[in-house]
């Protein structure tokens, strides 16, 4: 898929330093941002960074016999003379527009995903669920901000399908901007948690945020929310006005409870078999947990959508990312990898999938970041959870200027160990655990706690 001088004029405005004869006949195979795998035929945009300037690497650039680069305002000194180029006087924004203009010559559906918990993961089970149209593409690892969603809509090519997106945040306004610049057919929320609320302030302004992923959908499109949140559902009648699927998982026990009003699609959970009936059809997934199968049912409701047509029994075996859904069995114990991030909502719900374990259980927890004021509240309340469980001990890790405040709530009480130091864990873990016992493992990205996973039997 080619760009045409033409087009980009569009976009960025008049190239300078070309030839009028000449215009008609420069294209570019691809838009790069990264001079270590730039080709000749491509356009290198020169976007400034957190880290890095993308005007510093001009003269590999240019080395490399590119045809023409796209810079900031006032970077001009840096090319040589009469050397074509676009300016603009923001290079982000200017990769943004090119992002859309791929999307809109890429003529496929685009599901964006976005939600406080499960996002990733409802992803790749998205992305393994709609196989059956061809090649998917998939935003990779946490391309999830506007410079990852913007790369994985360039990488997208000819012979893929269906583009899924994941999108993050950190603020209002975020979510909007890659919703604008990517424009979906299919908007999902998995749900609204409390992650980010140290930054975003409130549950009210993380819904908002989240719905912003509305603000550019496709008017013909749809969003496909939980059913059973009422500010959800208010928030987003102010964002869309279009069709909204709400879904809701239950337990099998609950199958001949009258349909609610309003839940568009249900489906019911077997945790003896692990399946999921959904209509009539009958799932078995290889992810554990009921929170794993709600994730599910997101992807069942886009593939119906899309036009799937499933069999009576389908089994999907998704693939474990690292620090979710992952179980490693050792001589020893059984660990359960849930170490990639931590929140309220999320602790919780693996906290439930552990308990349904066999033998002895142990938690290995890692402090959540970015509660804010709400924090201490946050972690009382998974305290108390685990209190009132059939854990047997849980080794709980913060910075030292929360230790004391912890150590003090959790005093003689023997079921819990403050650490300030992961390096503390295996040593403490190996002591207490026997042959068959269960170790759940999460916490926040902060603590990196998969570097210790080895070390522990």
């Amino acid at each position: 898929m080619e760009f045409s001088s033409s087009e980009l004029n569009n976009v960025l405005g008049h190239i300078k330093n070309l030839d009028e004869d000449k215009k008609n006949f420069l294209n570019f195979k691809n838009i790069s941002i990264d001079s270590r795998t730039l080709f000749k035929d491509d356009l290198f945009i020169a976007i400034k960074g957190k880290n890095f300037d993308g005007h510093s690497f001009l003269p590999e650039v240019l080395n490399k016999g590119v045809k023409s680069v796209v810079i900031k305002e006032g970077m001009q000194k840096l090319l040589p003379r009469n050397f074509p180029y676009w300016v603009v006087s923001d290079t982000l924004e200017a990769f943004q527009k090119l992002t859309l203009l791929k999307r809109k010559k890429l003529n496929i559906p685009l599901v964006a995903i976005t939600g406080s918990v499960g996002k990733t993961t409802t992803k790749e089970m998205i992305g393994e669920v709609l196989k059956k149209l061809g090649k998917i593409k998939l935003s990779k690892a946490n391309f999830n901000n506007e410079i990852g969603v913007g790369l994985t809509i360039l990488e997208t090519g000819m012979e893929d399908n269906v583009l899924v997106l994941e999108m993050g945040m950190r603020g209002l306004g975020q979510i909007e901007n890659l919703s604008k610049y990517s424009q979906p057919d299919i908007a999902v929320i998995t749900n609204i948690g409390t992650a980010h609320i140290g930054l975003l302030g409130s549950k009210k302004n993380i819904t908002y945020a989240k719905c912003e992923i509305s603000k550019f959908l496709n008017p013909e499109g749809v969003v496909i929310i939980p059913a059973n949140d009422p500010f959800l559902e208010k928030t987003l009648k102010e964002f869309w006005k279009g069709r909204v699927i709400k879904v809701r998982l239950l337990n099998i026990e609950n199958q001949k409870e009258s349909f609610k009003k309003g839940d568009n699609l249900r489906g019911f959970y077997n945790p003896s078999n692990k399946t999921i009936l959904i209509e009539e059809n009958t799932f078995k997934i290889s992810f554990e947990g009921f929170h794993n199968a709600s994730n599910f049912l997101f992807a069942y409701a886009v593939a119906k959508e899309l036009g799937i047509d499933f069999a009576s029994f389908n089994k999907f075996d998704f693939v474990s990312l690292g620090g979710r859904n992952k179980i490693l069995k050792s001589v020893k114990t059984t660990i359960y990898d849930e170490s990639y991030n931590a929140s309220p909502e999320s602790v919780k719900a693996c906290i439930k999938n552990l308990l349904e374990k066999p033998r002895n259980k142990f938690f290995i927890f890692g402090s959540m970041q970015e509660l804010g004021k709400e924090s201490e509240k946050y972690h009382k309340e998974i305290f108390n959870l685990i209190n009132n469980s059939d854990i047997e001990k849980c080794l709980f890790i913060c910075d030292k200027e929360n230790e004391k405040i912890y150590t003090n709530y959790l005093k003689d009480n023997n079921k819990f160990l403050v650490l300030n130091n992961i390096k503390d864990v295996p040593q403490e873990i190996n002591k207490s655990t026997k042959k068959g016992d269960s170790i759940l493992i999460k916490g926040s990205r902060y603590w990196q706690l998969e570097k210790i996973i080895e070390l522990i039997n």
